[in-house]
Parts: structure tokens; C-alpha cells; sequence
């Protein structure tokens, strides 16, 4: 089976158990024109119509179906599988893929047992909140991801919620009480982060430090601190180079990358948004 260009087959060291993949990525492929039969991953992949109406057929369990790719709505690949299209002319889709180890961790965190760990194959659906994460990680793969693995882990956690939730009947058991991260583990967790502000953190080793898993992390983490972790370790890091700027000893290059900021145009968007002034403001007070 073909593959477009701009999507890439897994890395070699990732085949071969080296290497681990992000918890959620997103690329924008070409479909072309007339029959298309979608690349197999090894992760679960939604596919967001991009661009003009396109009308399309697809295979279905029952035979031929027809409809039309509207912008923004998704259909839902599960691992190791695909679906065959046959399109009237080229179309655009963005490509998020899901990892299949999250889901079923998110799944046993909302208690919706293993048979619920799956997703089926969905066509042409439509959904604000998966929109909304689709746009946001488009936005973060076309400026190289300021907001670092962090936020990009958050949102693959968003989505593996609203994605089991959708498919689910018993959505609610995902509003049951979250308990808030232990005390000292919290500790532990905050004090790995100041530590490690340089550094491109993700969920999965803040997780490991807390010694919870992704998905229960995540909701203790914001029931103890009242906000979610990529929006503290942000905090954080403004702080950090709030201090730093008035000390003065340092370019603010030098600041934003001691302070894990993309670049020093993320790190001025960041300190604006939280203290309403520029680092050169900032600094000559």
C-alpha cells in the first residue's frame, strides 16, 4: 500500500522497540484523487477534512457508501487498520495520531474496562472539543511546538477523554470524583520541575516521577493544584525568568532557553500573558 509523501513510516528505531513515540503528533496529508486506501499505523489516527467540500465514497461493512468530507469533520482509523476511499477529486486531511497505550490508560482511569480500551472505526463525524484539539496541535506543529511535549501530552490526553466518551454509552463515569495527588508526591513532582525548567518536559516522566500512570496523573496534579500541569510548569517558568530578568547578568536568549521557552519570542507572549508586561518592561523595574 502507497504512502503519501509527508507521511512518514514509523522510524526505524521505533519498529524495533528503541525508541518511544509521542503520546500525540499531527501532520497534514494529501489524499489524492480517485481510489485511496488510508496507511496503516500502529496508532489510532483521525483524519480532519481540511479545506472545500469533497464529494467521496468509502467501503463499508455493507457495501459502498457516499457522502461528503466537510471541513472540520473526522473520521476515526483504529490501529492497524484502514479504510479504502474513492475521492472526486484531491482533498487535504490533518492527521492526528493517537497513541493506543494512552487510550487504554485513560479507559481504566474514567473505569470503563478493557473492552472499552478500543476504538471503532467512525466516519464523517463531528465534534467541537476534537476540532478545537485538532486546531491547537495544528497550531503547535506550524510554529515547531513552543509549548513544548507538555502541552501536546495534554491534549493527547484531552482527546483520548473525548474520543472514549463519544463512543461510549456510560460517558458519565468520567465526571466521578478525582482525588488530588498526594501531598508528598506532589512535592516531589514540583520539585523535579524547578529542577528541570531547561528541559523539554512531558507527562509521561512527571507521571513516572509521581509514580501514577498519564491519565490518573493529569486529573490529580490540577485537583491539587488547581490548575492543569503544562499551565504550572508555564507559571513556573515566567517566574523563573521574571527573577532572572532582574537580576540582569543574562541576555534574554540566554534566560529563555535557562528557562525552557521555545525561543525568546515565546518566552515575551508567555511573561505578557501572565504579568501584562514585556521582558525589557520587566526588567527595568
Amino acid at each position: 500500500m502507497s504512502r503519501p509523501d509527508c507521511y512518514p513510516s514509523p522510524p526505524s528505531a521505533v519498529l524495533a522497540g528503541g525508541g518511544p513515540l509521542p503520546l500525540l503528533d499531527t501532520l497534514t496529508s494529501p489524499v489524492p484523487l480517485g481510489l485511496f486506501d488510508s496507511p496503516v499505523d500502529h496508532r489510532h489516527v483521525l483524519c480532519l477534512h481540511l479545506g472545500e467540500p469533497v464529494p467521496v465514497s468509502w467501503r463499508a461493512a455493507h457495501g459502498e457508501r457516499t457522502g461528503t468530507r466537510i471541513h472540520g469533520q473526522f473520521c476515526v482509523v483504529p490501529t492497524g487498520s484502514s479504510t479504502r476511499w474513492t475521492l472526486s477529486r484531491p482533498a487535504r486531511s490533518l492527521l492526528l495520531r493517537l497513541s493506543p497505550s494512552l487510550l487504554s490508560e485513560t479507559a481504566d482511569s474514567m473505569g470503563m474496562g478493557a473492552q472499552n480500551a478500543s476504538l471503532a472505526p467512525s466516519i464523517h463525524i463531528r465534534d467541537p472539543q476534537v476540532e478545537r484539539i485538532g486546531w491547537m496541535m495544528q497550531a503547535e506543529d506550524h510554529d515547531d511546538y513552543p509549548g513544548g511535549r507538555l502541552f501536546a501530552d495534554s491534549l493527547a490526553t484531552a482527546l483520548a477523554v473525548r474520543l472514549l466518551a463519544l463512543q461510549s454509552r456510560h460517558a458519565s463515569v468520567g465526571s466521578k470524583t478525582v482525588r488530588a495527588l498526594p501531598a508528598w508526591r506532589l512535592r516531589q513532582v514540583i520539585e523535579y520541575i524547578e529542577s528541570n525548567l531547561d528541559q523539554d518536559l512531558t507527562l509521561v516522566e512527571l507521571a513516572r516521577i509521581a509514580d501514577f500512570s498519564v491519565s490518573h496523573f493529569k486529573p490529580m496534579f490540577k485537583q491539587a493544584t488547581g490548575v492543569p500541569v503544562h499551565r504550572f510548569v508555564m507559571e513556573r517558568r515566567v517566574e523563573r525568568a521574571r527573577i532572572l530578568l532582574l537580576e540582569g547578568r543574562q541576555s534574554i536568549t540566554d534566560i529563555a532557553l535557562e528557562t525552557g521557552f521555545a525561543h525568546p519570542s515565546h518566552m515575551a507572549r508567555c511573561i505578557r500573558r501572565l504579568l501584562g508586561k514585556s521582558p525589557s518592561e520587566v526588567a527595568a523595574r
